[in-house]
């Protein structure tokens, strides 16, 4: 995503620091308290094995996965490392299972309803990268307008990318989060059945991440597409002057 500014850095300097500023803010910060609410909701349930990792810390060194960040700079969603966790160390593991997984998504919506807030209540005017190449020098110009308007922007591509990360990490396909959601809320005789596919499932996520640079067809935002703009409309309203696409 983040290569569809490089065409502004000679007429919008400021537009492209920002936005890569909010990326970086996004790969250290956010990625990072991701993980440590894994970690974290682990750890209050009894399962005491991200501790021994040294994993119940805010600290981005233990955290950042280099494949994973880069796939936030480029295709806009990735991943850190995961948490290890035993949901049998918990006194129900199948409702603990749902209830670690579920935690880092939600800690990407309090990321994107805090940076919101400065969009949603007009004190600035939100926008960000993810948008057309057509229209990228045109939105990098009106953020230069003024330091509020670079300040919308970076907040704007804050909220964007994590809810972007909070519904990629939802989706029923191992390893990510929704996969043990899934496994956790789902009856036994439906759970056990989707379990058994994990193995092939990481393979059919990396080919639907490559589906748009190989086809022009991004069947996962298709499907992701509904939950995105649901979640802007409760993050940012209608203050967004260009939607996600």
């Amino acid at each position: 995503m983040i290569l569809r500014y490089f065409s502004v850095i000679g007429d919008a300097p400021e537009a492209f620091v920002v936005v890569v500023g909010a990326f970086a803010f996004t790969i250290l910060f956010s990625l990072s308290f991701h993980e440590f609410s894994h970690a974290y909701v682990a750890d209050r349930l009894g399962d005491r094995t991200p501790r021994s990792m040294g994993r119940v810390t805010l600290n981005p060194r233990a955290h950042m996965d280099p494949v994973g960040s880069m796939m936030i700079l480029f295709v806009g969603f990735g991943w850190a490392k995961p948490v290890p966790i035993n949901p049998f160390n918990t006194a129900n593991p199948q409702r603990s299972l749902a209830m670690i997984a579920s935690a880092g998504p939600l800690s990407n919506l309090v990321m994107a309803g805090l940076a919101g807030i400065p969009i949603k209540t007009g004190m600035v005017v939100g926008s960000h990268p993810f948008v057309h190449p057509a229209v990228v020098d045109n939105l990098a110009q009106f953020a230069t307008q003024s330091p509020g308007h670079l300040v919308g922007l970076f907040l704007g591509t804050v909220v964007l990318i994590n809810v972007l990360l909070a519904i990629f990490n939802l989706l029923p396909l191992a390893p990510l989060d929704g996969f043990n959601v899934a496994v956790g809320l789902l009856p036994r005789d439906l759970a056990d059945p989707l379990a058994r596919a994990a193995p092939w499932m990481p393979g059919i996520l990396m080919l639907l991440i490559l589906m748009p640079f190989i086809t022009g067809f991004s069947p996962l935002f298709d499907v992701m597409a509904p939950a995105i703009d649901f979640l802007l409309d409760l993050f940012v309203g209608d203050r967004l002057p260009v939607r996600f696409g």
